[in-house]
């Protein structure tokens, strides 16, 4: 994530999860320049990518294993929330979902046309 602490209400990630992380992140190597980062994930590694001739990760590439095998494998944009808890009750009082939890501090919702988003509990 981003070095300074993201604001609530902010895009504060963009990442892709899909079957065949290893794959895309040749993929976004080749067509943009980004650098992988392996991040461990137990058996397996997801990706930071860095931008060009830094050391910033620009995005993450992830493969949809365990917690993650249920996002949808677009770009998701990630957004903390003051309240997570109440953000989820809203989201399903609203009209949306929650597609996925992934732990006590971030899930990904759809909202009523569709579209999915993922949120960060704030700090």
């Amino acid at each position: 994530m981003a070095d300074s602490k993201p604001k609530i209400g902010t895009v504060a990630w963009v990442d892709l999860t899909v079957p065949d992380a290893a794959k895309v992140r040749d993929f976004y190597k080749k067509v943009i320049g980004w650098e992988p980062s392996p991040v461990k994930m137990g058996d397996y590694d997801d990706y930071n990518m860095l931008a060009p001739s830094t050391e910033k990760p620009a995005a993450g590439i992830c493969h949809a294993r365990g917690g993650n095998a249920k996002i949808p494998p677009q770009w998701m944009v990630y957004v903390p929330v003051k309240d997570l808890e109440a953000s989820i009750k809203t989201t399903d009082k609203s009209g949306g979902s929650v597609v996925a939890r992934l732990g006590k501090t971030m899930c990904i919702i759809r909202d009523p046309a569709g579209a999915v988003m993922g949120l960060i509990q704030g700090t």
